[in-house]
């Protein structure tokens, strides 16, 4: 279980940039190519292409190449599963539970 803990975050902190999360919803209209993202941030071309890699080293995002042209894409699929993820999150009540029991639960009040 621990491993997908490791991968869901991963993924999220991935997402976890204003940047990022632009390029996420600027990719769901059409596929872009680094180039085009440039004026859209107002920052540095390598800029763009390491907050691209971030998305499409946690498989996000898919590149393909159109000649000396690389575009990028949403990976539907990765994203539907982030979703799915979430709401498979095991109930870890019992964690607080065991805390309670041992006189360790703090209660901010």
């Amino acid at each position: 279980m621990t491993g997908e803990f490791e991968k869901l975050a991963d993924t999220l902190k991935a997402l976890a940039d204003p940047t990022r999360l632009k390029i996420i919803s600027l990719l769901r209209s059409r596929d872009c190519c680094v180039c085009e993202l440039v004026p859209i941030f107002n920052i540095s071309q390598p800029a763009i292409s390491k907050h691209v890699n971030r998305l499409k080293t946690a498989g996000l995002v898919r590149e393909t190449r159109k000649g000396q042209w690389v575009f990028y894409s949403l990976n539907e699929k990765s994203l539907k599963d982030i979703g799915f993820a979430l709401s498979q999150l095991p109930d870890l009540t019992e964690e607080l539970r065991n805390l309670e029991e041992r006189g360790l639960l703090v209660k901010c009040e």
